[in-house]
Order: structure tokens, then C-alpha cells, then sequence
């Protein structure tokens, strides 16, 4: 069982937006030297084994570059979020950023492509 202190930060972090825990992934990355995108090592693998082919069953999309039509781009981040217009603005304006985390491969694609359509680069990662 967590302790009450852990129990209270994980009831923080739930509790931010999308663009707020973006932002606390970056400052504990940055924080600790650590790369959220690292390979983690797990304790107790078999010594000389060979590791199991991953299936990656989440994505994530990433905006790169907001081209020509900032503003459609913008609309389009506000559907596909469900943030306010603000927080869509900020997300298009500090690219590259996620747009949305852990999505299945076919959303990731939907959502690359509506993207795409506004003029926007997109990354699926």
C-alpha cells in the first residue's frame, strides 16, 4: 500500500491538464537528467537473455510545426484535445509538443491526418 504522501501526489497529478502534466514529465526530466523516452531496465531478467520483440500498442502525436495556417492548426489542436483555445494556442506556439499521448495506432493516424489537412508537420512516435 502507498504511503499517504505518495497517495496525495498522485491525486495532484490527476487532477492536471494534458498541457500541465506535459509539462511536469519535462521539468522531472530535466530535474532528475533523465529521458522519459529512456529503456528501462527490469530487475531480475534472465542474464544473457534474448529481449522479447515489443509490440507498441500506444502512440503519441506529436505537433512539429504549425506551416502557413497556424489558426486552422489551432482549431484543429482545440477539437482533438478538448482544451480552450489558450491552451491550444500554447501547444501549437511551443512546438514541437504532444498532442495527444498513449493513443492507439489508427487514432494516432486519424489524428495525424486532420493535422496534416490544416497545414500542419506532425510526428506519430
Amino acid at each position: 500500500m502507498a504511503s499517504e504522501k505518495i497517495q496525495n501526489i498522485l491525486e495532484e497529478i490527476k487532477a492536471l491538464t494534458l498541457l500541465e502534466a506535459n509539462e511536469l514529465k519535462n521539468a522531472i526530466c530535466e530535474e532528475f537528467g533523465v529521458s522519459a523516452d529512456a529503456p528501462v531496465m527490469v530487475a531480475g531478467a534472465a542474464a544473457g537473455a534474448a529481449p522479447a520483440a515489443a509490440t507498441k500498442d500506444s502512440w503519441d502525436v506529436v505537433l512539429t510545426g504549425a506551416g502557413e495556417t497556424k489558426m486552422a492548426v489551432i482549431k484543429v489542436v482545440k477539437e482533438i484535445t478538448g482544451l480552450g483555445l489558450k491552451e491550444s494556442k500554447e501547444i501549437v506556439d511551443n512546438c514541437p509538443k504532444a498532442v495527444k499521448e498513449g493513443v492507439s495506432e489508427t487514432e494516432a493516424d486519424e489524428i495525424k491526418k486532420k493535422l496534416e489537412e490544416a497545414g500542419a508537420s506532425v510526428e506519430v512516435k
